[in-house]
């Protein structure tokens, strides 16, 4: 299993005035972009409302293709609207995470993007070379670039929420707290707690690579999400549930992106990292086989590589930009939020979400239901 580098934020923010105004250069557009339909058909995230209010407004202002936005609200989603698409058309780029590679290659869903069209140098540093530049490529090939990154980590009520003297796992499973989840991350966070307190036969990252491993694995983390399971108040899948678990269904505690967090930060919730350490998640564009706007989705994706580019899709998720000279052009909030949350030894501490294979998405989707129906 290869994981991604851990990145520091700091380092994300040390860039140079001489390299921001170099990168900030208006984008050469290709004729071929706006020859055939100008258009792009583009599924991605739902919940994140700047997108369609900032972000695609700012893209055709620069560059004449408008963007037809279709919402899924998570990965299950997009990679299910692109299995359809895949057989009747009407997607041309999506937005997966790094984790799910493998499986829209494995499934012949996805076409290799051309770096040629593309402006690879100006990603950040360990975002698309290194590890995950490995984890981007399948036979020689590139088929996923980066788009923001972020964690998923403890929202809390600052009031009411038991987290101990370190905040931990341990406390989404503590009946002292009412507690949203996601199903598939509390699974795993529950695997996570017990390697970590020296209660598993094995390695919890074999799960990824062994599906005998997992299959043990999983059980021994159903069982103990089961008998926990009493204080759950909602399960999320997207930022729309999750959110509502806490301001509709009186959540103290959740296992939730750092948009969630962000979203709620002005009422009376604080985001955490475990002492475990927090989830992270890198999220990017993948090519459908049969795009039929090929050259707008390049020019989508070279796009969000730029210092304003990054920096509008990196506020729209309230996560962090995956291009150069960005984090000097994005909202002091943000990143007022973010170090509040992380040091440099949480941020060391990060752990990257494997890659996980179709095979494996599966057998995890049947753990969700029987958490969820038990």
């Amino acid at each position: 299993m290869t994981n991604t580098k851990s990145i520091s934020r700091r380092g994300f923010m040390k860039t140079t005035a001489a390299g921001v105004g170099a990168l900030a250069a208006p984008a050469l557009i290709s004729s071929k972009a706006l020859a055939s339909s100008g258009e792009l058909n583009f599924t991605g995230w739902a919940g994140y409302p700047a997108l369609a209010e900032k972000v695609f407004p700012a893209f055709t202002a620069a560059t004449g293709i408008t963007v037809n936005f279709t919402e899924q609200p998570d990965n299950d989603g997009i990679f299910a609207a692109s299995k359809i698409a895949a057989e009747s058309g009407g997607i041309d780029m999506m937005e997966p995470t790094i984790d799910t590679v493998d499986q829209y290659f494995t499934n012949g869903l996805v076409g290799a993007w051309d770096e040629s069209k593309l402006a690879m140098g100006n990603y950040l540093p360990g975002l698309a070379d290194g590890a995950a530049g490995e984890r981007s490529r399948k036979e020689g090939k590139l088929y996923y670039v980066p788009s923001n990154w972020g964690t998923e980590a403890l929202v809390y009520n600052k009031e009411t929420a038991v987290l101990g003297e370190a905040p931990s796992l341990a406390a989404l499973f503590d009946p002292a707290n009412k507690v949203v989840v996601r199903p598939r991350s509390a699974l795993t966070a529950m695997g996570r707690l017990l390697e970590a307190q020296g209660k598993l036969p094995r390695p919890w990252n074999d799960c990824y690579t062994d599906m005998a491993a997992m299959t043990e694995l999983w059980d021994i983390a159903l069982a103990a999400c089961v008998a926990a399971k009493g204080n759950v108040v909602q399960f999320w899948s997207g930022e729309n549930e999750a959110n509502a678990g806490f301001v509709a269904n009186g959540a103290t505690l959740g296992l939730c992106w750092d948009s969630t967090g962000y979203n709620l930060r002005n009422d009376g919730y604080g985001y955490a990292a475990p002492v475990e350490g927090a989830f992270a998640w890198h999220q990017g564009f993948m090519l459908m086989k049969n795009a039929v706007n090929v050259e707008q989705a390049h020019e989508f994706a070279k796009y969000v590589s730029t210092p304003e580019g990054a920096a509008g899709w990196a506020s729209a998720f309230s996560s962090n930009a995956v291009g150069k000279g960005a984090a000097d052009l994005m909202s002091p909030d943000v990143a007022t939020y973010y170090n509040s949350a992380f040091d440099d030894a949480k941020l060391a501490a990060l752990w990257w979400w494997p890659d996980q294979s179709a095979e494996f998405v599966a057998k995890r989707g049947e753990y969700s239901d029987k958490y969820k129906a038990s």
